[in-house]
């Protein structure tokens, strides 16, 4: 999947807690500039995979390489700079400064007792300008809707400089106009040169943001591959256990319908 060098790979790998495996047989490259969907129903093992695919979680199997080395071998301090994480939803009791959340991606390339300065707040800065939310920059996150604060995670990414963004469900509770704005910002970073890993349960969502998909479910890798030769009506009916029909738009466009 992708063209150029992979800056993330997968070979064999298996995903599980205390060794009970709940996916297993992945195997995905995924290079700049690239957008790889991962669909399946729930309890699939997608979260699972993702904490796997972070270092959060030790493989059951395979290996993970980051541009090309073991991540198991990487500090935690270099995976910081080459991999971001945007989760589902922001939850935090602390009232933050939008400002203060993003200059924490770009403080991923300081020491540990190192503070921020003019240069890191620059960066923060300029992410948010480059997502149209400068203006929130001094608003407490507590404050703000789920489009905005996810928004605002999206800018902790660019900010961190990470060459690497994985999105857990990252539209999942947001309305449709803030749905539309967030996958216009994964679009922004892929046209940057990241390559973004996300999971969706939408397979519209999936056919207009993706170069690749990857279909789990019943513990295994059911197909992976471009996202018009993954996404077939018949797979997604039988992952989702619900008939579906595949529509092409004149502007090439796939949807899928009940």
């Amino acid at each position: 999947m992708g063209g150029m060098s992979p800056l993330l790979e997968a070979r064999g790998l298996g995903v599980g807690h205390r060794g009970r495996a709940v996916l297993s047989g992945i195997d995905l490259s995924l290079g700049p500039g690239r957008i790889l969907c991962l669909l399946g129903p729930n309890g699939a093992g997608k979260t699972t995979l993702f904490r796997t695919l972070l270092g959060l979680l030790p493989p059951l199997a395979g290996e993970i390489l980051l541009a090309g080395r073991p991540l198991a071998g990487i500090p935690r301090s270099e995976v910081a700079q080459v991999l971001a994480h945007v989760p589902q939803a922001l939850t935090t009791p602390f009232a933050f400064r939008a400002l203060d959340l993003v200059l924490m991606g770009a403080s991923a390339h300081l020491g540990p007792f190192a503070r921020p300065g003019r240069a890191e707040t620059w960066l923060a800065m300029a992410a948010m300008e480059s997502l149209g939310i400068a203006g929130l920059a001094g608003e407490e996150i507590t404050r703000l809707s789920g489009g905005q604060r996810q928004m605002i995670l999206i800018a902790r990414a660019l900010a961190q400089g990470a060459q690497i963004v994985v999105m857990d469900e990252p539209t999942a509770s947001l309305d449709f106009a803030n749905r539309i704005r967030v996958g216009q910002a994964i679009r922004a970073l892929a046209e940057r040169g990241t390559a973004v890993i996300l999971s969706t349960h939408d397979p519209d969502q999936a056919a207009a943001l993706g170069d690749a998909a990857l279909l789990v479910g019943r513990g295994q890798v059911l197909a992976s591959g471009l996202v018009r030769d993954v996404m077939t009506a018949e797979r997604l009916s039988a992952v989702y256990d619900i008939p579906l029909r595949r529509e092409s738009l004149s502007n090439g466009e796939l949807h899928f319908r009940g």
